[in-house]
């Protein structure tokens, strides 16, 4: 049984992955970090070619995930290669992705190991099932946000702060060391908001006497000072290994060339100090409570407040992620990643719940509602994750319009292509620039290798018109290129725009006479044209 529900974590993991491969501007800069490590390596030599030299973001991020995702994935290349498994930049971003889904799924196997100790092994199996039902985590868990970086660390804190017997009232004080060793670590390298979950969870040991004033200080400062410079290697191209002081402030003031620089508390400065985060939008103080967290739990929502409700050991779990959702809602700028931690605390809290409602005795009324109601909303979560995922899959028509002319004009050379600034941000990456170098040693590239997939923004169709060398574009304006007669259309790519619901008509009696593989189409996802690849006219 464990084995199966640690499979099963995994298997979502995965077919989030592979349903929606595709990724979105918001997970461009670790994804294209990813790659730039992949294809050049940290050589000093190679540092120019990185993506990040031309879109560096409005704040510097840390190169700490990428570089270890990137080496992670390696070897799993290599192997994938060797199998066949692994022929285009598709199929590495794919195994990128993949490698990132498994860290992720398997610091979920941990948290499930940790409830079934705790609460007991039926527990567990709900935690699995309300995890695996939902949307937003099993999708974004695989995809190369910030936040997805920090969300194993912060796992495997949790699953070392909670591992312990049913009855136990306190962590051993080596678990109490490595959670907040953990968390400071998270903050400092990947994420700052961790910072606001780490102190009321300090807070909580401190007054349980989890942990001493002096020994939590002494662990928090050691963690910071070893996140902000710490030993490790860091292999160049000649394949020398160089020791230098690592990781945020010295790795990432040597990737970005700016010394020195900790992106974290750049970030902070920038969104917090100066305030430019409300350039992105406000959103008011209950926002996280009434909209953000209703859409990240789902039916985990009412579950979690009924486990809490039941069990003592609940409430003390839930009193950290209560309170940094509290703290965090007092930034203005509002985002449900910010609070995506807090996500397996929830779902720990729901178990208990759940596993309450269908443990009644089933021969009365009661434990026979209690039962179905735990099942309808599990049952209405997968209805809601389905229809979520396949809007999703549709929601990426950057990624399919470039995949589509890369398959069309594969036998080609000299190919100038222009990716327009929407097909950019909704999957037109790096990874999908098959036809042009560089290439990972185990991969061949296609003999068609010589194309340019250019980038540049804010072209106007005068400039697009204008520019000889190029010869297709990838575009979301075709009528204004096509009337100056350079320009032919050779293919439109659709994009989810919306759910309709088409409820039959007739009054009740025709309505129950409604066949039931017509009722499967009640609910029909429209789409429409949002891109346009051209090719310039003869």
């Amino acid at each position: 049984m464990s084995f199966a529900m640690d499979l099963l974590l995994l298997a979502t993991s995965w077919a989030h992955v592979l349903l929606a491969p595709y990724t979105k501007v918001e997970e461009s800069f670790n994804l294209h970090a990813t790659h730039d490590v992949l294809m050049y390596g940290v050589g000093r030599d190679n540092l120019h070619k990185f993506d990040h030299n031309i879109f560096p973001g409005a704040v510097p991020r840390t190169f700490i995930g990428s570089i270890l995702l990137a080496w992670l994935t390696s070897p799993v290349a290599y192997v994938a290669s060797q199998w066949g498994l692994l022929s285009t930049k598709l199929d590495l971003q794919i195994a990128v992705r993949l490698v990132l889904a498994t860290l992720n799924a398997t610091g979920f196997m941990l948290i499930r190991r940790a409830v079934c100790r705790r609460f007991g092994r039926p527990t567990g199996l709900m935690y699995v099932l309300l995890t695996c039902s939902q949307f937003h985590l099993p999708f974004w868990m695989g995809r190369t946000l910030p936040n997805m970086f920090a969300l194993f660390p912060v796992n495997l804190g949790f699953y070392a702060l909670y591992n312990r017997a049913p009855q136990s009232q306190f962590p051993t004080r080596r678990s109490a060391d490595v959670t907040f060793a953990l968390l400071t670590f998270t903050a400092v390298v990947f994420r700052s908001e961790v910072a606001l979950l780490l102190a009321p969870l300090a807070i909580q040991a401190l007054l349980l006497r989890h942990i001493s004033f002096t020994r939590l200080i002494s662990v928090g400062f050691l963690s910071a000072m070893l996140s902000i410079g710490a030993y490790c290697s860091l292999r160049t191209e000649r394949s020398a290994t160089v020791e230098r002081l690592a990781l945020t402030v010295t790795v990432d003031s040597y990737l970005w060339n700016q010394w020195p620089l900790w992106p974290e508390l750049y970030g902070i400065y920038f969104n917090v100090y100066q305030g430019k985060s409300s350039d992105w939008g406000t959103s008011p103080v209950h926002a996280y409570f009434l909209s953000h967290l209703p859409k990240l739990l789902l039916g985990s929502l009412p579950l979690a407040v009924l486990g809490a409700a039941l069990d003592n050991r609940v409430q003390a779990l839930m009193f950290p992620p209560v309170l940094f959702i509290v703290l965090i809602s007092c930034l203005g700028h509002k985002e449900w990643r910010f609070i995506i931690y807090v996500v397996p605390f929830f779902n720990v809290a729901a178990a208990r719940g759940a596993r309450w409602m269908v443990s009644r005795r089933k021969g009365g009324v009661f434990g026979r509602m209690m039962f179905l109601a735990a099942a309808g909303i599990l049952a209405l979560n997968c209805a809601i994750t389905i229809v979520s995922t396949r809007a999703s899959m549709a929601n990426y028509p950057g990624g399919s319009a470039l995949a589509i002319f890369n398959d069309r004009y594969a036998d080609q050379h000299a190919v100038q292509v222009h990716i327009s600034n929407l097909a950019a941000q909704t999957g037109a990456s790096l990874f999908l620039q098959n036809h042009s170098p560089p290439y990972i040693p185990s991969m061949t590239g296609p003999a068609t290798n010589d194309w340019v997939y250019n980038k540049t923004e804010s072209l106007s169709p005068r400039d697009l018109t204008a520019s000889t060398p190029l010869t297709h574009l990838i575009t979301e304006s075709s009528v204004e290129l096509m009337r100056t007669g350079r320009w032919k259309l050779v293919d439109r790519v659709q994009g989810f725009s919306r759910w309709k619901l088409n409820l039959p008509r007739g009054g009740i009696a025709k309505v129950l006479e409604v066949p039931l593989h017509e009722w499967l189409s009640v609910l029909e996802m429209e789409t429409n044209d949002q891109l346009y690849i051209l090719e310039r006219a003869k």
